[in-house]
Protein backbone atom coordinates (compact mmCIF):
# COMPACT_ATOMS: atom_id res chain seq x y z
CA UNK A 1 0.00 0.00 0.00
CA UNK A 2 1.36 3.60 -0.54
CA UNK A 3 0.15 6.95 -1.64
CA UNK A 4 -0.02 6.06 -5.30
CA UNK A 5 -1.71 2.69 -4.88
CA UNK A 6 -3.87 3.09 -1.55
CA UNK A 7 -5.26 0.39 0.38
CA UNK A 8 -8.65 -0.86 -0.95
CA UNK A 9 -9.79 -2.19 2.23
CA UNK A 10 -8.85 0.92 4.43
CA UNK A 11 -8.17 1.02 7.84
CA UNK A 12 -10.05 4.07 8.45
CA UNK A 13 -13.12 2.45 7.85
CA UNK A 14 -15.42 1.25 10.44
CA UNK A 15 -15.04 -2.60 9.16
CA UNK A 16 -11.57 -2.80 9.57
CA UNK A 17 -10.82 -3.47 13.05
CA UNK A 18 -13.70 -6.20 13.25
CA UNK A 19 -11.33 -7.14 9.96
CA UNK A 20 -7.98 -7.26 12.27
CA UNK A 21 -9.49 -9.41 15.00
CA UNK A 22 -10.83 -11.91 12.66
CA UNK A 23 -7.26 -12.27 11.08
CA UNK A 24 -5.79 -13.03 13.85
CA UNK A 25 -8.14 -15.45 15.59
CA UNK A 26 -8.07 -17.44 11.88
CA UNK A 27 -4.58 -17.44 11.29
CA UNK A 28 -2.38 -16.12 14.38
CA UNK A 29 -1.31 -19.86 15.26
CA UNK A 30 -0.08 -20.44 11.94
CA UNK A 31 2.05 -17.54 11.74
CA UNK A 32 3.45 -18.07 14.92
CA UNK A 33 4.32 -21.21 14.51
CA UNK A 34 6.43 -20.42 11.14
CA UNK A 35 8.23 -17.79 12.98
CA UNK A 36 9.39 -20.11 15.80
CA UNK A 37 10.45 -22.12 13.27
CA UNK A 38 13.11 -19.61 12.73
CA UNK A 39 14.64 -19.84 15.70
CA UNK A 40 13.65 -16.19 16.64
CA UNK A 41 14.56 -15.82 20.20
CA UNK A 42 16.24 -13.23 22.91
CA UNK A 43 18.09 -10.76 21.51
CA UNK A 44 16.92 -10.41 17.41
CA UNK A 45 15.92 -7.55 15.85
CA UNK A 46 12.65 -7.82 14.08
CA UNK A 47 10.67 -5.91 11.38
CA UNK A 48 6.32 -6.86 11.26
CA UNK A 49 5.55 -4.49 8.20
CA UNK A 50 1.76 -3.60 8.06
CA UNK A 51 1.19 -4.70 11.46
CA UNK A 52 -2.62 -4.99 10.93
CA UNK A 53 -4.24 -5.40 14.51
CA UNK A 54 -0.48 -5.79 16.01
CA UNK A 55 -0.79 -9.65 17.49
CA UNK A 56 1.66 -10.61 15.50
CA UNK A 57 4.29 -7.61 16.68
CA UNK A 58 3.40 -8.28 20.18
CA UNK A 59 3.75 -12.08 20.43
CA UNK A 60 7.69 -11.28 19.03
CA UNK A 61 8.44 -8.51 21.37
CA UNK A 62 7.72 -10.93 23.80
CA UNK A 63 9.58 -13.71 22.35
CA UNK A 64 12.83 -11.41 21.95
CA UNK A 65 12.49 -10.11 25.39
CA UNK A 66 14.53 -7.53 26.73
CA UNK A 67 17.97 -8.08 24.25
CA UNK A 68 15.44 -7.61 21.23
CA UNK A 69 13.79 -5.59 19.22
CA UNK A 70 10.56 -5.05 17.39
CA UNK A 71 9.43 -2.68 15.05
CA UNK A 72 5.98 -2.64 13.71
CA UNK A 73 4.81 -0.64 10.28
CA UNK A 74 2.21 0.62 9.09
CA UNK A 75 0.87 2.90 6.19
CA UNK A 76 -1.85 3.71 8.90
CA UNK A 77 -1.45 2.19 12.12
CA UNK A 78 -4.27 3.08 13.99
CA UNK A 79 -5.21 -0.42 15.18
CA UNK A 80 -2.17 -1.46 16.77
CA UNK A 81 -2.56 -1.02 20.37
CA UNK A 82 -0.06 1.33 22.24
CA UNK A 83 2.84 -0.70 23.38
CA UNK A 84 3.01 -2.13 26.95
CA UNK A 85 6.72 -3.72 25.90
CA UNK A 86 9.43 -1.21 26.08
CA UNK A 87 11.14 -3.42 22.82
CA UNK A 88 8.42 -3.01 20.61
CA UNK A 89 8.15 0.44 18.35
CA UNK A 90 5.60 1.08 16.18
CA UNK A 91 5.66 3.72 12.95
CA UNK A 92 4.23 4.96 10.44
CA UNK A 93 5.78 3.91 7.19
CA UNK A 94 4.91 3.07 3.74
CA UNK A 95 7.26 -0.02 2.77
CA UNK A 96 7.10 0.77 -0.97
CA UNK A 97 9.10 4.18 -0.57
CA UNK A 98 10.37 4.67 3.34
CA UNK A 99 13.67 4.02 3.81
CA UNK A 100 14.51 0.74 6.00
CA UNK A 101 17.61 0.17 7.64
CA UNK A 102 20.17 -1.88 5.24
CA UNK A 103 20.73 -5.09 6.80
CA UNK A 104 19.54 -4.42 10.04
CA UNK A 105 17.09 -7.37 11.10
CA UNK A 106 17.18 -11.09 11.85
CA UNK A 107 13.74 -11.82 11.42
CA UNK A 108 11.29 -9.79 9.05
CA UNK A 109 7.65 -10.70 8.60
CA UNK A 110 4.72 -9.51 6.55
CA UNK A 111 1.25 -10.76 6.50
CA UNK A 112 -1.65 -9.79 4.06
CA UNK A 113 0.23 -6.94 2.59
CA UNK A 114 2.07 -7.92 -0.31
CA UNK A 115 -0.62 -9.42 -1.87
CA UNK A 116 -2.57 -5.43 -2.24
CA UNK A 117 1.17 -3.82 -3.47
CA UNK A 118 1.69 -3.37 -7.59
CA UNK A 119 5.31 -2.87 -7.00
CA UNK A 120 5.50 -5.96 -4.34
CA UNK A 121 8.32 -7.82 -6.50
CA UNK A 122 10.36 -4.59 -5.97
CA UNK A 123 9.36 -4.58 -2.48
CA UNK A 124 10.73 -7.92 -1.52
CA UNK A 125 14.09 -7.39 -3.07
CA UNK A 126 14.03 -4.34 -0.17
CA UNK A 127 12.99 -6.60 2.75
CA UNK A 128 15.76 -8.58 1.47
CA UNK A 129 18.25 -6.14 1.50
CA UNK A 130 16.97 -4.95 5.16
CA UNK A 131 18.42 -8.15 6.38
CA UNK A 132 21.39 -9.20 8.25
CA UNK A 133 23.31 -11.85 6.59
CA UNK A 134 21.81 -15.01 8.19
CA UNK A 135 18.54 -13.30 8.80
CA UNK A 136 14.75 -14.62 7.46
CA UNK A 137 12.42 -13.24 5.57
CA UNK A 138 8.83 -14.84 5.91
CA UNK A 139 6.09 -13.63 3.71
CA UNK A 140 2.19 -14.87 4.34
CA UNK A 141 -0.59 -13.89 1.39
CA UNK A 142 -3.56 -15.65 -0.24
CA UNK A 143 -4.43 -17.35 -3.73
CA UNK A 144 -7.99 -16.81 -3.77
CA UNK A 145 -8.55 -18.53 -6.97
CA UNK A 146 -7.11 -21.90 -6.04
CA UNK A 147 -9.25 -23.51 -3.67
CA UNK A 148 -13.11 -22.56 -4.83
CA UNK A 149 -16.48 -23.64 -2.87
CA UNK A 150 -17.71 -27.57 -5.02
CA UNK A 151 -21.27 -27.62 -4.16
CA UNK A 152 -20.50 -31.31 -5.32
CA UNK A 153 -19.11 -32.02 -2.16
CA UNK A 154 -21.12 -30.59 0.05
CA UNK A 155 -23.93 -28.41 -1.08
CA UNK A 156 -23.52 -25.58 1.46
CA UNK A 157 -20.46 -24.45 -0.68
CA UNK A 158 -21.55 -21.65 -2.54
CA UNK A 159 -19.13 -19.70 -5.05
CA UNK A 160 -20.90 -16.57 -4.10
CA UNK A 161 -21.36 -13.24 -6.62
CA UNK A 162 -20.32 -11.11 -3.75
CA UNK A 163 -16.79 -13.06 -3.71
CA UNK A 164 -16.26 -12.85 -7.54
CA UNK A 165 -17.34 -8.87 -7.37
CA UNK A 166 -15.01 -8.72 -4.64
CA UNK A 167 -12.16 -10.09 -6.60
CA UNK A 168 -12.57 -7.99 -9.70
CA UNK A 169 -12.55 -5.01 -7.85
CA UNK A 170 -9.50 -5.94 -5.98
CA UNK A 171 -7.51 -7.47 -8.76
CA UNK A 172 -8.88 -3.72 -11.05
CA UNK A 173 -6.86 -2.08 -7.68
CA UNK A 174 -3.65 -4.26 -8.75
CA UNK A 175 -3.75 -6.93 -6.32
CA UNK A 176 -2.37 -10.08 -7.71
CA UNK A 177 -5.61 -13.15 -7.06
CA UNK A 178 -2.57 -15.82 -6.70
CA UNK A 179 0.14 -13.78 -5.65
CA UNK A 180 0.79 -16.27 -2.53
CA UNK A 181 0.78 -19.31 -4.99
CA UNK A 182 4.60 -17.10 -6.23
CA UNK A 183 6.19 -16.53 -3.36
CA UNK A 184 8.43 -19.78 -3.31
CA UNK A 185 10.04 -18.73 -6.30
CA UNK A 186 9.69 -15.24 -5.88
CA UNK A 187 12.09 -15.99 -2.47
CA UNK A 188 14.23 -18.31 -4.22
CA UNK A 189 14.82 -16.38 -7.34
CA UNK A 190 15.89 -13.30 -4.95
CA UNK A 191 18.44 -15.11 -3.70
CA UNK A 192 17.14 -16.80 -0.32
CA UNK A 193 18.42 -19.87 0.65
CA UNK A 194 16.70 -22.77 2.71
CA UNK A 195 13.07 -21.59 1.22
CA UNK A 196 9.90 -23.68 2.48
CA UNK A 197 6.52 -23.02 1.77
CA UNK A 198 3.16 -24.44 3.35
CA UNK A 199 0.26 -23.87 2.08
CA UNK A 200 -3.41 -23.68 4.38
CA UNK A 201 -7.21 -24.19 3.85
CA UNK A 202 -9.48 -23.33 6.04
CA UNK A 203 -13.51 -24.06 5.84
CA UNK A 204 -15.01 -21.10 6.32
CA UNK A 205 -18.04 -20.81 7.97
CA UNK A 206 -20.78 -18.80 10.23
CA UNK A 207 -19.13 -20.61 13.41
CA UNK A 208 -15.15 -19.59 12.67
CA UNK A 209 -15.26 -16.46 12.17
CA UNK A 210 -14.30 -16.98 8.22
CA UNK A 211 -18.14 -15.80 7.13
CA UNK A 212 -17.56 -12.48 9.70
CA UNK A 213 -14.42 -11.71 8.03
CA UNK A 214 -16.26 -11.84 4.63
CA UNK A 215 -19.15 -10.06 5.99
CA UNK A 216 -16.56 -7.43 7.35
CA UNK A 217 -15.28 -7.06 3.72
CA UNK A 218 -18.40 -6.82 1.74
CA UNK A 219 -19.75 -5.06 3.60
CA UNK A 220 -16.98 -2.22 3.61
CA UNK A 221 -16.53 -2.43 -0.06
CA UNK A 222 -20.63 -2.66 -1.12
CA UNK A 223 -20.54 0.68 -2.46
CA UNK A 224 -17.59 0.28 -4.49
CA UNK A 225 -18.80 -2.87 -6.24
CA UNK A 226 -22.36 -1.26 -7.03
CA UNK A 227 -21.01 1.38 -8.08
CA UNK A 228 -18.25 -0.31 -10.42
CA UNK A 229 -21.66 -2.67 -11.82
CA UNK A 230 -19.29 -5.51 -10.30
CA UNK A 231 -23.23 -6.54 -8.54
CA UNK A 232 -26.38 -5.30 -7.87
CA UNK A 233 -27.46 -4.47 -4.01
CA UNK A 234 -29.97 -6.88 -3.79
CA UNK A 235 -27.33 -9.88 -4.89
CA UNK A 236 -25.31 -8.15 -2.38
CA UNK A 237 -27.43 -8.36 0.56
CA UNK A 238 -29.06 -11.85 -0.14
CA UNK A 239 -25.11 -13.04 -0.31
CA UNK A 240 -24.18 -11.35 3.31
CA UNK A 241 -27.67 -12.88 4.55
CA UNK A 242 -26.04 -16.08 3.07
CA UNK A 243 -23.48 -16.07 5.42
CA UNK A 244 -25.90 -16.42 8.20
CA UNK A 245 -27.19 -20.03 7.34
CA UNK A 246 -26.35 -22.90 9.09
CA UNK A 247 -25.25 -24.78 6.70
CA UNK A 248 -22.94 -21.82 4.63
CA UNK A 249 -19.52 -23.40 4.10
CA UNK A 250 -16.89 -22.13 1.62
CA UNK A 251 -12.76 -23.01 1.88
CA UNK A 252 -11.09 -19.95 2.76
CA UNK A 253 -7.95 -18.52 0.49
CA UNK A 254 -5.20 -20.52 0.40
CA UNK A 255 -2.59 -19.05 2.65
CA UNK A 256 0.86 -19.69 1.55
CA UNK A 257 3.45 -19.14 4.36
CA UNK A 258 6.89 -18.98 2.73
CA UNK A 259 10.23 -18.66 4.39
CA UNK A 260 13.43 -17.81 3.08
CA UNK A 261 17.11 -17.15 4.53
CA UNK A 262 19.42 -14.39 3.56
CA UNK A 263 23.15 -16.27 2.73
CA UNK A 264 25.86 -15.33 5.51
CA UNK A 265 27.98 -14.54 2.41
CA UNK A 266 27.97 -15.26 -1.47
CA UNK A 267 29.89 -18.31 -1.29
CA UNK A 268 27.01 -19.73 0.86
CA UNK A 269 24.05 -19.57 -2.00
Amino acid sequence: MSADAPYLLDNARIEAAQRMRLLAKLFDATTQRALAATGIADGWNCLEVGGGGGSVAHWMAERVARGGSVLCTDIDPRHVPEPTLANLRIERHDITRDALPAAGFDLIHARLVLVHIPGRGAVIDRLVSALKPGGWLVIEDFDTLSMLPDSSLNPGEVQLAAGDAMRKYMNRGGVDSRFGRSLYGRLRAAGLSEVAAEGRVLMFDRRNGGGELLRANFEQLAGELVAAGFITAERLRADIERLDADDYAAPSPIMWTVAGRRPVSAAAR
